[in-house]
């Protein structure tokens, strides 16, 4: 579905590096918050001067579409959306080249808040005009690709929770899925292998491959992570009674939890991951691999535009 094309710019103003934008949007993406702010957005793109058009998603695979698709044409590929669709479209560019720029529109907005892009999609809209290309790393668990944080355990029960729930609304349901994971938890085994060296065992929560700081609307899990360094940082969450990860865990926003023993920060460009029973690895908010997986870094894999 296509909306309306926006006039071109008027005198004194220029389009950024003379590029079509195309923006990819999500309809449904926040439960509906996309799709309903798609039209001030729009006005918002005319009075910056930038000439773009809009094309509804119908699922990922036809966002990879449409991203391939204003590729071809030289146009810079905007995803309006989640997360998830931030990661699809960052995937396909980094195969057939381009240039992505970004607006939040889902419930997290984890990305958005990593480059210090506005949470609101209409104020964001600037980057599009003012900022700055930048390559930046990508992740990818397998085959897929995402462009935050991928991880495994105890965040694989969060995050089918949150995704289950219809009636939270916003980044709140991240923390009801944890709520209600923790109530069943039962700790596991998980054996990792870093960059092809010796196997570790620990038991415990969870295995975070963080490509970004942030994920589930706002926790810092690896506070030292960065876009451009060419690495992932490997967060361990080790075993601790169940009162005390509740107590501790809204330390995780301003990333003290790093402080705590039960917590181990390493860095790799590759880890293997096993665990003791089967887990589903989430990415970017939505499941992307089964364990066993491997999760590697793509150095400057694609161009975003970042403030």
């Amino acid at each position: 579905m296509t909306g309306p094309r926006a006039k071109p710019a008027g005198p004194g103003t220029e389009p950024t590096a003379g590029s079509t934008l195309c923006l990819i949007v999500n309809p449904s993406a926040g439960g509906g918050r996309a799709g309903r702010a798609l039209p001030e957005v729009s006005a918002a793109l005319d009075q910056l001067g930038l000439e773009h058009h809009a094309e509804l998603t119908r699922d990922l695979g036809h966002a990879r579409e449409l991203a391939r698709a204003a590729a071809s044409a030289g146009e810079t590929a905007v995803a309006f959306g989640g997360d998830g669709l931030i990661g699809a479209v960052a995937g396909t560019l980094s195969e057939h080249g381009g240039r992505m720029g970004v607006l939040p529109g889902g419930r997290g907005n984890d990305f958005a808040r990593m480059l210090g892009i506005p949470l609101t999609p209409v104020a964001a809209c600037a980057v599009l005009r003012d900022g700055t290309e930048t390559r930046l790393d990508l992740g990818l668990a397998g085959s897929k690709p995402f462009i935050g944080i991928a991880s495994c355990g105890f965040d694989s029960d969060a995050n089918r929770i949150a995704n289950q729930a219809r009636l939270i609304r916003g980044n709140l349901v991240y923390v009801y899925g944890m709520l209600r994971a923790l109530a069943g938890w039962r700790p596991a085994s998980f054996t990792l292998e870093l960059d092809g060296g010796t196997a570790r065992t620990f038991r415990g929560y969870s295995v975070v491959a963080a490509n970004s700081r942030f994920y589930g609307g706002g926790m810092m899990i690896a506070p030292e992570a960065s876009l451009t360094d060419g690495k992932l940082e490997i967060v361990l969450i080790k075993d601790v009674p169940r009162w005390r990860y509740l107590m501790l865990a809204p330390t995780v926003f301003r990333g003290a939890h790093v402080l705590q023993p039960n917590v181990e920060v390493l860095r790799a460009e590759t880890v293997r991951i096993t665990a003791s029973r089967p887990f589903t690895v989430y990415a970017d908010g939505d499941p992307i691999a089964e364990l066993p997986a491997t999760v590697r870094v793509k150095p400057a894999a694609v161009g975003v535009l970042v403030p």
